[in-house]
């Protein structure tokens, strides 16, 4: 399983630069619920980084599908290290030995074996760190270094995650307009590259809503609700249901979608946010332990940064820390 991660991801490069639909449905976790139900900030504790744009209303107003890629043993190292042994057992381990190799054979290769010659000698500095004119540079993957790119900038690092906040805002205004809150199908591609994720693909989409506010086009329910449908309707997709814990989980909008969209529930993990805003003397164990709306894959509970954190710039680290200290210390969850 772990070798398709990259094939899938690949895909999506593909068709996302095509910019056309198909069929061909890819693995992928779907995060859909209602507008201020904590999607985005489910997402960032997956990545462990504040990367997603804030306010209140809509915020997202395009999908955003997040390629994660594990760099603690990536890909393009065995690669290299392949290449490097390939060349040892040829005696190829330093330019001199290639030269003496095309020496010896100069006069049966001709050309042909110099301009050989030359590649293998430009492949060789490239992977020692060094550059040619023709190939473009980039950074020095550091131990633990963790970055960000987007497809429509291919080639370009962001390692200052605000920046990735600031482009994923700028290019979101720039197809869904920059002083209306309307919205638009076509999806940001972004990967992030960190030795703290785990290699999957997540898609965040616009919150569900029912009633358009001002500057808003008067379908914008049936556009967004096209949009998780779209996503959503995958076979492959497993979505995460997010419904506030302080809210009537019969009226959730993700419920009621995910049920329409996997009826047998195969495909549904239910995500619960915002229990330690629920009224005092009262709690979700009981949709925890599944009784309210049952779910055949449960649900889990999560306690995300709130306004307050995210405006005095609170780390994800800190919030996950202050997430299991309520839970080790709620009467009802501690048990």
């Amino acid at each position: 399983m772990e070798e398709l991660i990259p094939v899938a991801s690949k895909l999506q490069d593909v068709l996302g630069a095509l910019g056309q639909n198909t069929n061909l449905d890819l693995p992928q976790i779907v995060v859909i619920g209602g507008q201020s139900s904590g999607k985005s900030s489910v997402l960032e504790s997956v990545v462990g980084r504040s990367f997603l744009p804030r306010g209140t209303g809509i915020v997202t107003r395009r999908p955003l599908v997040l390629q994660l890629f594990n760099t603690a043993v990536g890909p393009d190292d065995k690669g290299d290290g392949n290449d490097d042994d390939e060349d040892e057992d040829r005696g190829g381990g330093n330019d001199e030995d290639v030269v003496g190799e095309y020496d010896e054979k100069k006069a049966d290769n001709g050309s042909s074996g110099q301009h050989g010659v030359t590649q293998r000698r430009q492949q060789r500095h490239r992977r020692k760190g060094g550059s040619s004119s023709s190939a473009p540079q980039t950074p020095t993957d550091a131990e633990g270094q963790e970055w960000g790119e987007f497809l429509h900038q291919p080639g370009k690092r962001y390692y200052d995650f605000n920046q990735i906040r600031d482009e994923i805002s700028r290019d979101t205004n720039r197809l869904a307009g920059l002083n209306s809150k309307g919205v638009s199908p076509t999806p940001i591609h972004l990967k992030i590259y960190s030795p703290n994720v785990l290699s999957l693909t997540m898609v965040d989409l616009p919150g569900l809503t029912k009633v358009a506010v001002r500057d808003q086009p008067e379908d914008i329910e049936e556009q967004i609700y096209s949009m998780n449908c779209q996503y959503g309707s995958n076979p492959n997709a497993i979505l995460l249901a997010v419904t506030s814990a302080n809210t009537d989980l019969a009226s959730s909008d993700a419920l009621k979608l995910a049920r329409e969209l996997d009826p047998r529930g195969e495909r549904t993990i239910g995500v619960l946010t915002k229990l330690d805003l629920m009224d005092p003397g009262t709690d979700a164990s009981e949709i925890l332990h599944n009784r309210i709306v049952p779910l055949r894959r449960g649900y889990i509970a999560v306690v995300n940064r709130g306004q307050r954190d995210i405006d005095a710039d609170l780390s994800i680290r800190v919030g996950l820390g202050n997430e299991e200290r309520f839970f080790r210390t709620h009467p009802a969850y501690s048990r």
